[in-house]
């Protein structure tokens, strides 16, 4: 075809007037009939690639792609085109309903249909293999390829046989798309997919807007919640392995007033689909996720990736920062690193055949390798995939601009090996770091390990120093790790090597990671002692007497009790964290943000001058605001109040009596967040038992005791009316 036309139509239905790196090359390659594989980071623009030919070729391009999300916007997206109408795109797959799947056969038929997203599960079902052998093919598009390799990371089985179907429905050109490969999925996909022949295009895997980090996991969620609102209104992503993972994070951000969505393949898919598109439409400013999320997901301002737990191999850990900064603009790439969660991921590999937990081993040493390396993390990234990054230093990585203080470990490292070489059976790294460094504890003494030559050997550093030299030995393979008998340690050969002639080994100083926090360990609880490490207690007891007596003034002022401007555990935190914006403000415990509004302008003012005259210098940290119940039961119970469900539903939902719900409430009340309850109230209690609720609350209340209000009413009030009423005066007033 006419490159010139080809160019025209780039501007026509993309809007561009030029094609960005080998994109031209690659279409007009595909377009003159052949097979091609596509190596192009995350915006690079891969899409086009094959979006483009389909627009211009005769007949329907099948693009085979793995998620439901990703179809949809795809189709979305090349609907809205001007040229566009409704049946130039559509997606097969199980989501769609009868009548549904009748327009496309139709569409499809008549040839109005140029692509055709299909999920590689339909791709093989007898009756759209019967529609698709009647359909003009102008060639097949295996998006995210990588899923194909069984090296690759989210490793799915329909998409290793796609080309059974492909030669049953006819053979035609083959196009295959990823932004991660290693040369040996490179290899693998290739194979697999039966073009072994075919032209690679392979551009540069250098992000350099980009910026990435790894951070020891501990105050996780606090350190989250910090970063979040240091970067207030950007879009971010936040992944976690596992569903409870997502859910509790997703609903401590929200508590703490970051609007956040969980997004997880345990969720509808109504929900989920609901969730990404408010992501996407900037109603919500975080998705919280397992990797289910943002394959393919068009959204260019993605300022921050976030990993909550160690990903599990390099690939889907490159694949998911790649979402950060597809304009080209700021990118932060954030991972959270402890040595529980490699414990984790090798638990998991335990029962797999032999050849997968070989494989996932050596995935697993390679993120370990990059995590706890002091050499610069893009030269670390571009290495792996077979790609030589010339600088020293990056400038844009946490061990380029904090560069960590090295030794020559060579005579540490023999230590541990000549150690584990005298051992009759293998140990775990605690037990052999205990042994060099003299700890006698009962397992040592009942291994007699407290009497060998090797015995406090290396008492000159500490057992976490120990750990440390051998997880690098470990990441440099001259150690081993035995996955099916779970984390025994022994020497490889070329560890064997090394102890007979000793070679320059440079090791990060003395750095470890923390063991990390269990998931099944209460979060809730966690984030509450975190709180009161940060604060807690009277703080400045000069400013705590500044801040009453302003509270007292301004209660009289508004003739309002003064409990219900603020508690008195809201100035404690005052007059600790000194807050001097009503951003800081909102940190505080019992401050929401239309109490911070309604009253907290003149409590900054006085916080402000106060720290400014007495040069005090503010702790960098804020409360993270804690619910005493389950984050995702919290957060059902905020969505069902939203939805105006009746409580006796929700009680029931959760296996939950009345009282037991109600307490759930007025905990997350009492945390800042407001909930309104007007629709049950109204339908359920008298109003002039709810008048006179209220008012004993505005005008007579020293305190927001239940206790005290049911013995100053009397008993014609019941004590859940008396609850009710008060979550909606504290919700009206005092938030």
């Amino acid at each position: 075809m006419d490159r010139e036309l080809v160019r025209r139509k780039l501007k026509e239905f993309f809007g561009y007037d030029t094609f960005k790196g080998e994109q031209e090359e690659i279409i007009n390659y595909l377009m003159d009939g052949g097979d091609c594989f596509v190596l192009m980071p995350t915006g690079g623009g891969k899409s086009l690639c094959y979006q483009l030919p389909a627009l211009l070729m005769e007949g329907t391009a099948i693009v085979i792609s793995p998620l439901i999300a990703l179809m949809k916007n795809q189709v979305d997206l090349l609907r809205g085109f001007e040229a566009g109408s409704p049946s130039i795109a559509h997606f097969l797959n199980s989501s769609l309903t009868r009548q549904q799947m009748d327009e496309v056969r139709e569409d499809l038929l008549a040839g109005r249909t140029k692509l055709l997203y299909v999920a590689p599960e339909s791709l093989s079902k007898e009756e759209n293999l019967s529609l698709l052998k009647e359909v003009r093919i102008s060639f097949y598009a295996v998006d995210e390829a990588h899923c194909i390799s069984e090296w690759g990371h989210d490793f799915r089985p329909e998409y290793r046989r796609i080309r059974t179907p492909v030669e049953q429905i006819g053979r035609a050109p083959i196009i295959a798309l990823t932004a991660t490969a290693t040369p040996k999925v490179q290899s693998d996909i290739l194979k697999n997919l039966g073009i072994p022949n075919a032209r690679v295009f392979r551009s540069s895997f250098n992000r350099p807007n980009l910026y990435y980090e790894v951070r020891d996991k501990v105050d996780t969620e606090k350190d989250i919640i910090k970063f979040i609102r240091q970067n207030q209104g950007k879009s971010g992503i936040i992944y976690c392995l596992s569903r409870k993972k997502v859910e509790d994070l997703a609903g401590l951000l929200c508590l703490n007033g970051i609007k956040a969505l969980p997004y997880h393949a345990g969720l509808d898919a109504r929900t989920r689909a609901e969730n990404q598109d408010k992501f996407l439409s900037e109603e919500v400013d975080v998705i919280v996720a397992t990797i289910a999320f943002g394959m393919g997901i068009d959204k260019p301002d993605v300022r921050f990736v976030i990993h909550y737990d160690i990903p599990k191999s390099i690939e889907s850990y490159y694949q998911e920062t790649g979402r950060a900064g597809r304009d080209g603009m700021e990118g932060v790439c954030i991972v959270y690193y402890s040595y529980k969660d490699i414990q984790k991921l090798e638990k998991f590999m335990q029962g797999k055949p032999v050849a997968e937990q070989e494989i996932s081993r050596q995935l697993l040493s390679e993120v370990m390798a990059y995590a706890e390396s002091s050499q610069c993390r893009r030269k670390l990234l571009l290495n792996y995939f077979g790609e030589d990054y010339q600088q020293d230093n990056c400038h844009c990585c946490d061990n380029c601009l904090h560069p960590k203080p090295t030794f020559d470990g060579r005579s540490e490292m023999c230590l541990v090996i000549r150690l584990v070489e005298s051992l009759h059976e293998h140990f775990k790294i605690d037990h052999l770091a205990n042994i060099l460094a003299g700890v006698s504890n009962s397992m040592i003494k009942s291994y007699r390990h407290d009497e060998l030559e090797f015995f406090g050997a290396g008492s000159s550093h500490t057992e976490k120093f120990w750990c440390t030299v051998i997880h690098q030995g470990l990441i440099a393979r001259l150690l081993g790790k035995e996955i099916e008998s779970y984390g025994l340690i022994y020497v490889t050969d070329l560890g064997r090597k090394f102890v007979s002639d000793p070679w320059k080994l440079d090791l990060v100083e003395d750095r470890t990671f923390s063991s990390g926090q269990d998931d099944d360990e209460d979060d809730d609880e966690a984030g509450a002692a975190a709180a009161m490490r940060s604060g807690g207690g009277a703080g400045d007891p000069m400013l705590l007497a500044m801040l009453k007596d302003l509270r007292k003034d301004l209660s009289r002022r508004l003739k309002l009790q003064p409990w219900i401007i603020f508690g008195d555990p809201s100035l404690e935190d005052m007059a600790t964290m000194y807050p001097v914006t009503l951003q800081e403000l909102k940190n505080c415990q019992g401050v929401g943000e239309g109490k911070a509004a309604k009253f907290g302008g003149e409590f900054v003012d006085l916080i402000r001058k106060y720290v400014e005259e007495n040069e005090i210098v503010r702790p960098d940290d804020f409360v993270v605001k804690t619910s005493p119940n389950k984050s995702a039961d919290k957060v059902f119970i905020i969505q069902s109040i939203d939805r105006r469900m009746s409580l006796e539903d929700i009680a029931q939902a959760k296996n939950l009596d009345m009282d037991e719900l109600i307490s759930e409430i007025e905990a997350i009340v009492s945390s800042g967040m407001k909930l309104n309850l007007d629709y049950y109230i109204e339908e359920n209690l008298d109003p002039e038992i709810v008048s006179d609720i209220y008012d004993y609350f505005r005008n007579e209340a020293t305190s927001d005791d239940v206790q005290s209000a049911m013995d100053a009413l009397g008993p014609d009030y019941y004590e859940t009316e008396v609850r009710l009423v008060r979550i909606k005066f504290l919700c009206e007033m005092a938030l």
